[in-house]
């Protein structure tokens, strides 16, 4: 039986750190991002791929902003939608260029997504999510007495924006994500996917908010019935005491200490303790089943035993 694998991909396989954060940058990169997880298909795996939009749709949200005595400023969940059609188009259009290059002939396709949230979800009294470029702490506090942001430090790589990040609750294009998987190889949730709540009579309305891409990956791959989540990150293993003298990397992690961790506060917020929480979400619905968080550039060695962080029930 062929193993049905969800990959998450962070922001470094979107945007060079030391780039220009232009899209012909940001497709340099993705070249480079598709290449690995072609990789991946070309071992066998059946895999669909979800995608941060951190960087990108704070900076579509500026550049509207910035224009709004030209043209009108686009609502931010438009803004969300955008940045999945365009960071889905630079992924599909490489992927697909590396399917062939590994004589893997395999439809890609993205698929604009609409994730539900509970609209008292306390995400929106407490915005967490950071979004746009990194800024000086002066920088930043400016901004937030300009624009009424909502800042915060990043995981000790600078000044952020910070929006809501409500919970997924509903993947609401899954029946569509389910029919394609057997034969295409689908870019869906993009940045969490577009943020709606449910009205009363059904309509769905969109809302002010970016949701995390590792937790709706989890959901994702808890509705396609996938067999590992994969969560790609900056590094190659999940660690506690990140940047200290005694750091130390974990090779594997159980519920019950992955719990403790994040009590004791090891895994930075909207950094590493998302990715945590979801592969621990994951394995909590299916004991039997494995998370696995590391780094691009490790992604089939980790797939294969030989390195990453495997999180189990366990």
């Amino acid at each position: 039986m062929v193993e049905k694998i969800v990959i998450a991909l962070g922001g470094n396989a979107l945007q060079s750190g030391k780039g220009a954060a232009t899209a012909e940058a940001q497709l340099e990169v993705v070249k480079k991002t598709c290449e690995h997880i072609a990789e991946i298909s070309s071992r066998g795996y059946e895999i669909a791929v979800v995608h941060g939009n951190g960087p990108q749709v704070g900076r579509i949200v500026m550049a509207s902003e910035a224009a709004k005595d030209v043209t009108p400023a686009m609502p931010f969940d438009v803004c969300g939608a955008m940045s999945q059609g365009y960071i889905g188009y630079h992924i599909q259009q490489c992927l697909k260029y590396a399917l062939n290059k590994a004589n893997k002939n395999v439809p890609v396709v993205t698929v604009a997504t609409q994730m539900v949230v509970d609209e008292k979800d306390p995400g929106f009294a407490n915005p967490t999510k950071p979004i746009g470029p990194f800024y000086s702490e002066e920088e930043a506090k400016a901004l937030q007495a300009e624009k009424g942001y909502s800042v915060k430090e990043d995981a000790g790589r600078g000044w952020r924006r910070v929006v809501a990040s409500p919970i997924p609750k509903k993947i609401v294009e899954i029946d569509a994500i389910n029919k394609l998987w057997d034969s295409t190889v689908v870019i869906s949730c993009g940045g969490g996917g577009i943020p709606v709540i449910e009205k009363a009579n059904g309509q769905l309305e969109g809302v002010a908010a970016v949701i995390d891409k590792d937790f709706a990956a989890e959901l994702l791959a808890e509705q396609v019935d996938a067999d590992t989540l994969m969560i790609l990150t900056e590094v190659e293993k999940v660690a506690i005491n990140f940047n200290k003298p005694n750091q130390e990397d974990l090779s594997t992690l159980n519920l019950e200490q992955a719990a403790q961790y994040c009590e004791e506060g090891q895994f930075a917020p909207g950094s590493m303790l998302p990715k945590v929480q979801a592969a621990m979400k994951f394995v909590r619905a299916y004991p039997n089943k494995k998370a696995i968080i590391t780094s691009l550039d490790k992604a089939v060695d980790a797939l294969e035993g030989k390195t990453g962080t495997v999180i189990t029930f366990s």
